[in-house]
């Protein structure tokens, strides 16, 4: 049976989803330099320019730049010199959270907004930007130094802006997007170093978690990194449970290195098919979506369909398609898109809603169009035959440079 990657109205669908896309955040860099969070409509907001959504969208730009769209180098530059002298901290090192006017709104150092950072500096870098390499090389040292557990190569969180310790808390989220990260440094440099730092992270995360727990991730650690069945932060970055749009995402980035590491025998393969299928089992919704959160049993917690889950669930099925696939593989996939359409794409205005209720979008955790970065990378990541390389294997498919 033919693939749903190789069905031409799909790839011409995602790829004017892809620059409608990018069209749409354009408006994120306002005419006076300076980046803001868009409404719904796609009109900037006034506010704080945040490390998070900086990085993602020169990570996406770069993106969007390699595979061929149009008029991506100045939010690329914008955001590279943004990263690097507004939110660079020079006083204490690292990178502050947000800022706005003379200086930050929040100072803390996070883990999680450093793994961004190093993800858009090497795409920036694959793009051609010349400061890129530069602010890759800062940003690895500042991980290193400041975040890495190094008994267990895991990073820690978050600390003031001084380095002072203030927080016991341990989360895979901010390990698994620092996994995409080193996974991207690899794939531009080359370096070793950053291919090992990924595959110690997925050990710990899928061999002494997943593997031990029914293929179900857990978010919250304790100092030891035991896991934390009792802790609930912030419902958007922290909600209690567990997060099946992260096992499907980190079943990808398993693929990814394992690719990487030139597919050696063993059973990444297994083991990446069964986070993704666990938690598409788990948390598939009645009218498509999955829920947000789980119980650790896989019961639902927190109904709620937001857009990212969708979006990682297309990618993370797509890698299980590259390598040959199932009739349920096919099924899920077009099942995944068939969702995205019906409840998140927003074919109006452009961009993704980031949450669905029914047939109507809404938002209660999200407002506006929150970012660029996850729809980007399910409408850009399955148009090439790879599991890794994507700098590559993207290059022009969405037109030539």
């Amino acid at each position: 049976m033919t693939s749903p990657l190789s069905d031409p109205s799909r790839i011409a669908r995602q790829k004017a989803l892809a620059l409608r896309n990018l069209d749409l955040f354009r408006a994120s860099l306002r005419p006076d330099g300076h980046f803001a969070a868009l409404d719904r409509d796609g009109t900037p907001k006034p506010g704080p320019q945040e490390l998070i959504a900086i990085s993602r969208l020169v990570h996406s730009y770069a993106l969007g730049h390699i595979a061929g769209a149009p008029d991506c180098e100045t939010i690329i530059d914008t955001g590279v010199r943004t990263l690097w002298r507004t939110l660079g901290d020079d006083l204490h090192g690292g990178y502050l959270a947000a800022v706005e006017g003379d200086g930050p709104v929040r100072s803390d150092k996070l883990a999680y907004g450093h793994a961004f950072v190093l993800l858009a500096a090497s795409s920036a870098e694959a793009a051609g930007h010349p400061d890129a390499a530069r602010l890759r090389q800062d940003v690895t040292g500042v991980l290193e130094d400041r975040f890495l557990d190094p008994a267990r190569g895991l990073y820690e969180d978050e600390f003031r802006r001084d380095w002072t310790r203030f927080s016991q808390y341990r989360g895979m989220n901010a390990n698994m997007h620092a996994t995409e990260a080193h996974l991207a440094a690899f794939e531009i440099t080359g370096d070793q170093r950053h291919l090992d730092r990924a595959q110690t992270i997925l050990r710990f995360f899928v061999d002494e978690i997943a593997a031990t727990r029914g293929w179900r991730l857990t978010e919250h650690y304790h100092p030891d990194w035991s896991v934390d069945e009792s802790y609930e932060g912030d419902p958007m970055f922290r909600p209690a449970g567990t997060t099946p749009g992260h096992s499907v995402e980190f079943g990808r980035l398993l693929l990814q290195a394992w690719d990487l590491a030139g597919r050696p025998k063993d059973d990444s393969e297994a083991k990446a098919r069964a986070l993704i299928e666990t938690a598409l089992k788990d948390a598939w919704q009645p009218g498509g979506g999955m829920a947000y959160t789980l119980d650790f049993d896989g019961t639902v917690l927190r109904p709620d369909r937001l857009w990212w889950p969708v979006t990682e669930g297309i990618g993370a099925v797509a890698s299980l398609l590259k390598l040959g696939g199932t009739a349920s593989d096919r099924e899920w996939y077009v099942r995944l898109w068939d969702s995205a359409e019906a409840l998140f794409i927003d074919d109006t205005h452009g961009g993704w809603f980031p949450e669905a209720q029914g047939t109507e979008a809404k938002a209660s955790l999200f407002e506006g169009k929150p970012d660029i970065y996850h729809a980007l990378q399910a409408e850009l990541l399955p148009l090439h035959d790879g599991l890794s390389g994507h700098y590559t294997g993207l290059k022009g498919v969405l037109g030539s440079e």
